[in-house]
């Protein structure tokens, strides 16, 4: 269902951001972003000048290698676009990430590693949901491989990382219901303090 219609106004600020995920041909996995802010009308920028419209403030890309297991194995940025020569200082930091598991914690990695000026706002802000878009390409991707090679999906006793984080996927709800139901009703043990 589309929006409303919306009052009248002006187009002032556009930011894109894209995610794709890569099998490769080692068995690693590379999930890219990128990111463009642009400006609908001229601005100027005392360190770039007269930016006409359309000129990119913003434009920075970010690979991410990880293993099936979700730990990155090696990352590269680029900052092709920025407002400031100093920004290209937050490239070299991004380096602190190898090792970490895109995953439970995936955002306090990134704030302990990456926060505040030991990183770059808006690569942290891409790498937030890298995580996200390598769990649309990693998961799906290998079930497929193994459908086509004859296996059955695993019978694990763990319920799927998804369920139980969404409104959809409820534990009690009817998507579950259809998809797992062996897991309808699921409940994680508690942890004793």
């Amino acid at each position: 269902m589309p929006l409303s219609p919306a009052s009248p106004r002006t187009h002032l600020h556009t930011r894109s951001v894209v995610y794709r995920g890569f099998h490769r041909e080692d068995g690693m996995w590379d999930i890219e972003a990128e990111l463009t802010d642009v400006k609908a009308y001229q601005i100027e920028r005392s360190e770039r000048g007269v930016m006409p419209p359309g000129t990119p403030i913003h434009g920075m890309s970010i690979r991410v290698t990880v293993n099936d297991s979700f730990v990155i194995q090696a990352i590269e940025s680029s900052s092709d676009d920025t407002p400031f020569d100093e920004c290209q200082q937050g490239k070299a930091p991004m380096q602190k990430m190898i090792g970490a598991t895109m995953g439970p914690g995936w955002r306090q990695a990134i704030e302990k590693a990456l926060g505040g000026v030991r990183g770059c706002t808006h690569l942290r802000e891409l790498l937030f949901n890298m995580a996200t878009a390598a769990y649309q390409t990693i998961p799906s991707y290998q079930n497929r491989l193994r459908r086509q090679a004859g296996l059955t999906e695993s019978n694990s006793d763990q319920p799927p990382y998804h369920l139980g984080k969404c409104i959809a996927w409820d534990f009690d709800g009817p998507v579950t219901q259809r998809h797992y139901p062996r897991f309808v009703g699921w409940q994680p043990l508690k942890r004793r303090i």
